[in-house]
């Protein structure tokens, strides 16, 4: 017996209120734009700049006695994680603990240096700082640059890939969807003041290929019907379209989800905060997918043309006439 969340044929009418997900979306986008704008992003480390201390020691890591160690000097954001190699001998455990520039400062100070390092000898006498290393402001100023540049062309490399293999209503439909996605996400770390770093922007980049993905599934049924269906409504096309596609883009959302909750709830500090990114870019995307992307569709209208049959296939070929 199969587990079915959605019945194999459904009759949904997903465009019956299409201005209001469409009013709800803006609206949705203008706050996040709005919070962005008014109060910005909690940078971590990556981006406002820090120390980097490598640490070994013969003892395993504990990542929350070093935190526990490390809180009352009172450094601000502090990131610890223990590394793992192959390479490493059995009583070498590596950890590399991150700290915050202090007072503006390029580099944490030398004694604050060795303030770190006699808290942490408390819960672990043997260890030894390997390296300390530094990243200016300028430096971080660099990374957020090149960090906004790097979605900025994921999302204009969908905008060509979708006109080329569709047509352009699709792709100005999918690329919209991403920007909401990709907004919503930014508007909510914004309004909740999460940290921000490099590994949220990997989750933005991951949202992009999910939310375009689950995009691309539905504009593919919609191309088929287009061929099949030549005298359809493009409403009721799209909501066939959606209706079809509908119990592969639930179940693949709700396999996702059921991982990334376990990893929110048990994945610990360290990847929290990506995890958090991508359980938000999953429902979004998947909204998106349904009422942004063909909504916007619907509203540009779609050209279609039915030529003579390929000779090769038989089948019809799908060009640009008004539906």
């Amino acid at each position: 017996m199969r587990l079915r969340l959605v019945p194999d044929h459904t009759a949904f009418n997903f465009f019956k209120h299409w201005k209001l997900w469409l009013g709800f979306s803006g609206t949705m986008m203008v706050i996040a734009l709005a919070s962005f704008l008014m109060q910005g992003l909690n940078y971590g480390i990556d981006f406002r700049g820090g120390t980097t201390i490598r640490t070994e020691s013969p003892q395993a890591v504990d990542v929350g006695v070093y935190r526990d160690a490390l809180n009352p000097l009172g450094l601000g954001d502090v990131l610890i994680s223990e590394v793992f190699d192959p390479n490493f001998r059995a009583d070498q455990h590596v950890a590399m603990i991150r700290i915050q520039a202090q007072d503006e400062q390029e580099a944490v100070s030398a004694a604050m240096i060795e303030k770190v390092e006699a808290a942490l000898k408390g819960v672990a006498p043997d260890i030894k700082f390997v390296s300390v290393e530094s990243v200016g402001p300028k430096v971080s100023g660099e990374l957020i640059q090149t960090a906004f540049l790097a979605v900025a062309l994921a999302i204009g490399a969908v905008l060509i890939y979708i006109w080329l293999r569709f047509e352009w209503q699709f792709a100005m439909g999918a690329v919209i969807a991403l920007i909401h996605d990709v907004l919503l996400t930014i508007g909510i770390f914004s309004e909740l003041q999460i940290k921000f770093d490099l590994s949220i922007i990997a989750a933005l980049l991951t949202i992009v290929g999910y939310s375009l993905n689950d995009t691309v599934v539905v504009f593919d049924r919609v191309r088929e019907n287009l061929r099949k269906y030549k005298q359809m409504p493009l409403a009721e096309l799209l909501n066939l379209s959606i209706n079809e596609t509908l119990s592969r883009t639930l179940m693949t959302s709700l396999t996702t989800l059921l991982a990334l909750i376990a990893l929110l709830v048990l994945g610990g500090d360290v990847i929290r905060g990506f995890v958090f990114a991508m359980t938000w870019g999953v429902v979004v995307g998947t909204y998106s997918s349904i009422f942004v992307a063909s909504t916007i569709v619907l509203f540009l209208g779609v050209k279609r043309d039915w030529s003579k049959p390929d000779p090769k296939t038989g089948g019809n070929q799908f060009a640009n006439i008004d539906a």
